[in-house]
């Protein structure tokens, strides 16, 4: 899939989580792509992210920058909370 495919649905992803609680957009943005995201897909966006990530919205890029410090087995420390929100 094209990192163009992959920022656009990130940020879609983004869109709806803005309408959360606050402290429920980055950990509801990250939480839908760790469960619904392909680990081709997740890779390919951690890619484009150390590339510059440019496009990426800045709640996007937060919930990126955190689900790939995991994917590394940084921030064991402040890892995400799960969302509240039952439609991720």
């Amino acid at each position: 899939m094209s990192p163009d495919r992959l920022v656009y649905m990130a940020n879609q992803i983004g869109k709806f989580f803005e309408y959360q609680k606050a402290n429920e957009v980055v950990p509801g943005i990250a939480n839908h792509i760790r469960k619904f995201w392909d680990p081709r897909m997740r890779k390919a966006i951690f890619d484009y992210l150390d590339q510059g990530g440019e496009g990426l919205d800045p709640p996007v890029r937060k919930a990126l920058e955190r689900l790939k410090g995991e994917a590394e087995g940084k921030h064991r420390k402040d890892a995400l909370p799960e969302s509240s929100f039952q439609g991720t």
